[in-house]
């Protein structure tokens, strides 16, 4: 729990103060400053004038713990070797790297056997693949750090109590607006056993209210049910299985009592409902055989569902009633059904204004947008400004997975979009709340709302897809480090470089080393033991204006198989030296995750001032089973970053207009940046990335 709450927040939790011997506590923070300076962090003031005042073992077992937790937040847990020693200077030419081993192979008689005269697999040269040096041999091969005032220096906040922390993180995530990862989910399973005791006020996330009713159900609560898939997606829960429905789930038997807390929950919604059963309806086939509802003929309701599913009852489903009535042109009806559910209505409403008549689904709208949720008031908001300049279309699901297309759709009326948009921002500004005096740090306006978590990994300094954010740095290095758990596993860290139209393309990987700007560290095959990949790119002497790393899977396990894989970017000058892997220059650090074989975290593109930005993707590509490499990819990947990239994101400085237009000179402070300063006013609301999803209006 208390790695949890330092690597989401950045707050360590600390008691109250004790008396301590006098001295003792004051050094070993002082000594837990320094070695987290060493990482990239800090301890703030009040942080470290705390630790001053706990006894000097307490502060050690802490500073333990915390410089740990940060550790790994880095990256900076494992051991990152190279393959040439001398990374970035000395990586020879691919081809006479190659010819170099080839000709060692075949004066060594033992491995000259395994070599075939009619190919060439890289694989059967002895030194092929696999470290050649220790660790240890790599840093007395580098020189230190030096360490510079722009390196990252990321400030560690004082925290309340434990159970203090959790739970404000726990009723966060639990009120979220926004769909989160899976990794977050897995946090609010933690947290809501934690904290089993609170109530959130409100849970709109489907499956947020899933993990909370698991654990409601474990301690005999009520459960938060009012549709038929909330008790299905409870049921996975239960089962270890996917909320999210996406992927069936293999469910568990269930104890009398659970059953029964299951049907009479199932029971209390109307047969209305039924009609959701359909999406889902060998799942419930199943749950059936698991529930037997049968034996409950107190939950007649309840039975019914299970009737549905089974074929014995019709129940319409409330989006066929739509198709139907659009299909024979009967758009009021649709519009009347549509109007009950006004988050439908909205999600439909580009195709309703190309079928129906302007002025009658604007006022449906107009009606709706006042009963829909803000989070979908703000994606419809995104979606029509991109309307007005249509590009590809790109369509990206709860994995990352993407495909573009060519927009083929109609434009809509310019003046029906104004007003539209005009309805939006007003309904919009109404919900949020006065922020008193607002200050807003100028580098978070162009960051992206976050209107779903669920493709983005946590990390550290890990932004929304769409974000866009400054390059501070004469070196960028993207790195990989990844674990194999069962089978040789090969990851390759690849950069596709393109121009400003997206093409004429290059590459460095593992079949070419090295360009006028760029170098690669070298190709490990092998990850029994961790395995790290490196690309140094000099950004002043790069002749391409678009640099997109990714990550291929060649051959083993996937990403999610894996004991551990993260990607991440390191910024430095060149005259810092240093180690291939340096943990206080490291800007962006997350693991890989899901079933693709090729990841596409990042693009960086040098605007026409000359400067280079980072665009957030959080993008993967199925790929192949094996053999993934950059240069038979780089199509879709062109069109995947290009769709991205030009596509209007609605960003933080979205909201903080509207929030600005609304500003009192209140009695409180509203900020909203990348890093909360020292020096605001006691009380005062916060938003950074790690809290931008409470930025989004219920």
């Amino acid at each position: 729990m208390e790695d949890l709450i330092i690597a989401r927040r950045l707050r360590v939790p600390v008691g109250a103060a004790g008396d301590g011997t006098p001295g003792w506590g004051e050094a070993a923070a002082r000594q837990l400053d320094a070695a987290l300076l060493s990482v990239g962090f800090t301890c703030s003031p009040p942080l470290l004038d705390r630790l001053a005042g706990l006894p000097g073992e307490q502060v050690i077992d802490l500073g333990v713990r915390v410089l740990a937790a940060v550790r790994r937040l880095v990256g900076d847990h494992v051991e990152h070797n190279a393959y040439f020693i001398d990374f970035p200077r000395n990586v020879p030419d691919t081809l006479e790297f190659w010819a170099g081993l080839l000709r060692e192979a075949m004066l060594d008689p033992v491995a000259a056997t395994r070599l075939r005269p009619d190919v060439l697999n890289l694989l059967d040269l002895p030194r092929y693949g696999g470290y050649q040096h220790t660790y240890a041999d790599l840093l007395a091969a580098h020189a230190e750090l030096v360490p510079l005032a722009r390196d990252r220096v990321t400030v560690l906040e004082l925290g309340g109590s434990l159970r203090d922390e959790a739970r404000d993180l726990y009723l966060s995530l639990a009120g979220s607006e926004v769909p989160l990862a899976a990794e977050d989910l897995a946090a609010l399973r933690e947290l809501a056993a934690f904290c089993a005791d609170e109530r959130p006020e409100r849970v709109p996330v489907r499956e947020n209210r899933a993990v909370i009713n698991e654990v409601r159900l474990a301690a005999g609560q009520p459960l938060l049910v009012d549709t038929v898939t909330d008790v299905l997606r409870l049921a996975c829960a239960c089962s270890g299985g996917d909320v999210t429905l996406a992927t069936p789930t293999r469910l568990r038997s269930f104890r009398r009592a659970e059953r029964r807390i299951l049907l009479a929950a199932l029971d209390t919604v109307p047969t209305a409902k039924h009609g959701d059963v359909q999406r889902h309806r060998e799942q419930w086939k199943r749950l059936g055989e698991r529930l037997h509802p049968h034996e409950y003929p107190q939950f007649p309701r309840a039975a019914q569902v299970f009737e549905v599913a089974r074929g014995a009852r019709k129940a319409a489903g409330f989006d066929s009633r739509v198709e139907a009535a659009l299909a024979a042109g009967r758009t009021e009806e649709a519009l009347s059904l549509l109007e009950n559910t006004p988050g439908a209505l909205l999600r439909r409403l580009d195709h309703l204004l190309r079928v129906s008549g302007g002025t009658t689904v604007l006022e449906a709208a107009r009606r709706s947008a006042a009963r829909a949720s803000g989070r979908v008031l703000l994606s419809l908001r995104e979606h029509l400004q991109n309307r007005l300049a249509p590009a590809d279309r790109v369509f990206t699901n709860r994995y990352g997975r993407a495909w573009t297309t060519p927009d083929v759709r109609p434009p809509l009326d310019e003046e029906v979009l104004g007003q539209l948009l005009a309805l939006l921002d007003e309904e919009i500004s109404s919900r949020l709340p006065d922020p008193g005096e607002l200050i807003v740090d100028p580098a978070v306006l162009h960051v992206a709302l976050p209107l779903s978590g669920k493709a983005v990994s946590p990390g550290l300094g890990m932004l929304p897809r769409g974000s866009l954010s400054p390059v501070d740095g004469e070196l960028l290095r993207f790195f990989v480090h990844w674990r194999q758990a069962e089978r040789r596993t090969d990851y390759d860290l690849s950069a596709l470089m393109l121009d400003a139209t997206y093409d004429n393309p290059t590459h460095i990987s593992w079949t070419a080393y090295a360009n006028g700007y760029a170098t690669y560290s070298g190709d490990l095959t092998d990850a029994t033991d961790g395995a790290s990949e490196f690309i140094d790119i000099r950004l002043s002497d790069a002749t391409q204006p678009i640099i997109i790393p990714q990550v291929n899977i060649y051959a083993g396990e996937r990403f999610d198989e894996a004991a551990e894989a993260f990607f991440g970017y390191m910024t430095r000058d060149a005259a810092q030296e240093g180690r291939p892997f340096e943990p206080r220059t490291v800007r962006m650090k997350s693991d890989l995750r899901g079933s693709g074989r090729i990841a596409l975290p990042l693009a960086f593109l040098r605007g026409d001032d000359g400067a280079w930005r980072v665009k957030w993707l959080h993008l993967s590509m199925s790929g192949h089973p094996a053999f993934n490499q950059v240069e038979g990819n780089r199509v879709t990947a062109s069109l995947l970053v290009r769709s991205i990239v030009e596509r209007d994101q609605l960003r933080v400085g979205y909201l903080a207009g509207l929030l600005r237009a609304k500003a009192s000179q209140g009695g409180h402070t509203t900020y909203i940046g990348l890093e909360a300063p020292a020096d605001l006013p006691a009380g005062a609301r916060v938003y950074t990335p790690a809290t931008l999803h409470e930025l989004i209006p219920a």
